[in-house]
């Protein structure tokens, strides 16, 4: 090996170095931000040392050059543009964006490898990579453009099932394994072709039948394959960043995904063969009746300001009206007045993993006061008022009983406070597609009303009782 082989070897270990110690300091919000520089400085260092690796092996044409330059560009000035541009309520598709193409990358690189390597001879390590490479990127490619198109309400985002779905998924992952176990024993450019197809046939027919409210194990899912893909392609042309970055992408995904099930007390393959509300679960109990109490902004604030103790529950509603520096100005003020004020986050609350957190960070939330489901639940009995804005499915006491889609979640003990406000624009159901038992709770209160709206209301309202 020359010195320059030693060099770049080098710099491909301190690569893989900067990407373990950037995942290492995102295990805290204080030192989150310095971990995506040092992950970007390393990935600064990764595509460096690739293109010299290329200049020093004199094969690229002046035309490859000009491609990938204008690739680099054109993909620098999107991602520049989505950092910019992008609301924090589309974060989740820009995300199934993200997996779709590291996924279809990763396919690439493996079919162009295996293409070009075609005419001669091909070892069979070389090929079983290929064929785990294309498998897992064309499935993430097309999974997570469903996914996406479900997010932003472009594909219904309920189930969606059609005669003959279960067969067609099964038929095209017989075929792409089949394909696979042929190709090793009879390389074959065409094979590779029908692989392909039957893998991006497999990633549509998997996601259609999966519920919107599933879609944020979906989403981590499709993260965890877009890094196995990524590490099988570091295997086809033998580079270390890429295969040690996709396995610390594909790892930490899956433990994420593990974790998102838990929190819905959903298995993966349950998520997988049938989407939320889907009626796998039996006909649904008939769960306790009452009436709908509706409270104005003035009652809600003198609840609010002569509490000794406030936890507030954001959902997706929040994030949809973009109102997180509302509520971070009324919990400031409720502070102002000695009220004990924290914030209860669950798992899967909004439509990714961390959803919550970023919005709130966002406003400058202290950390401290942001509590996960497991710390927060036995504070509910002690607390003064509950101030729900925009949670449905993960406050369902429903959950508690058996026969309904969201049977046997965990959920935030909100109807265990003393008093609860619910801000909400209508009694429209969640994601689960039920009615939210919360709501007719003789101790719950609902201001109609946007998230915003209403926060703004309530912190004017407040401001003028300490007036």
């Amino acid at each position: 090996m020359s010195a320059f082989d030693w060099i770049t070897q080098l710099l491909y270990v301190a690569a893989a170095s900067c990407f373990v110690l950037g995942l290492h300091l995102m295990n805290s919000p204080a030192t989150a931000r310095r971990g995506n520089q040092v992950s970007s400085t390393g990935m600064i260092v990764a595509v460096a040392t690739t293109l010299a690796l290329v200049a020093h092996a004199g094969t690229v044409t002046t035309t490859g050059w000009i491609v990938m330059i204008a690739g680099t560009l054109l993909g620098s000035g999107a991602g520049l543009y989505a950092a910019r541009k992008v609301e924090m309520t589309a974060m989740p598709q820009l995300v199934s964006i993200f997996n779709a193409v590291g996924g279809g990358a990763a396919a690439l690189v493996g079919i162009d490898d295996y293409v070009r390597l075609a005419s001669g001879g091909i070892a069979e390590s070389t090929t079983i990579f290929t064929i785990l490479d294309v498998l897992i990127g064309a499935v993430t490619f097309s999974g997570s453009i469903i996914a996406a198109g479900k997010l932003q309400g472009l594909i219904d985002g309920s189930p969606i099932t059609f005669p003959g779905s279960r067969a067609v998924n099964i038929a095209a992952a017989l075929v792409a394994v089949g394909g696979g176990i042929y190709m090793i024993a009879t390389p074959s450019v065409i094979v590779l072709v029908i692989i392909i197809l039957a893998a991006l046939t497999f990633g549509v027919t998997m996601v259609l039948p999966i519920g919107g409210a599933d879609m944020p194990v979906v989403i981590s899912l499709l993260n965890a394959f877009t890094g196995t893909a990524v590490a099988m392609a570091g295997f086809v042309i033998n580079n270390w960043a890429l295969i040690i970055a996709g396995a610390l992408v594909g790892a930490s995904g899956g433990i994420l995904t593990k974790l998102m099930a838990d929190a819905m007390n959903r298995s993966i393959r349950n998520i997988i063969v049938g989407g939320f509300g889907t009626g796998d679960s039996g006909p649904a109990l008939e769960g306790p009746g009452g009436d709908v109490r509706s409270i104005q902004a003035d009652d809600a604030a003198i609840q609010l300001a002569y509490a000794q103790k406030v936890i507030i529950v954001p959902g997706y509603g929040l994030a949809a009206a973009q109102a997180q520096h509302q509520v971070a100005e009324l919990a400031a003020l409720l502070e102002e007045r000695g009220v004990d004020v924290s914030y209860a986050i669950h798992p899967v609350a909004g439509r990714m993993p961390g959803h919550m957190n970023v919005l709130l960070a966002e406003a400058n939330v202290p950390y401290p006061q942001l509590k996960e489901m497991d710390e927060i639940n036995p504070e509910f009995p002690r607390t003064d008022v509950a101030l729900i804005i925009g949670a449905n499915d993960v406050t369902n006491p429903a959950a508690r009983r058996p026969g309904n889609p969201v049977s046997g979640m965990p959920i935030l003990d909100v109807d265990r406070a003393k008093s609860i406000i619910v801000i909400k624009r209508s009694m429209g159901h969640g994601y689960a597609g039920i009615d939210n038992e919360l709501y007719v709770d003789p101790k719950t209160s609902m201001f109609f009303s946007d998230a915003k709206g209403a926060l703004t209301e309530l912190t004017a309202a407040v401001k003028t009782l300490v007036a």
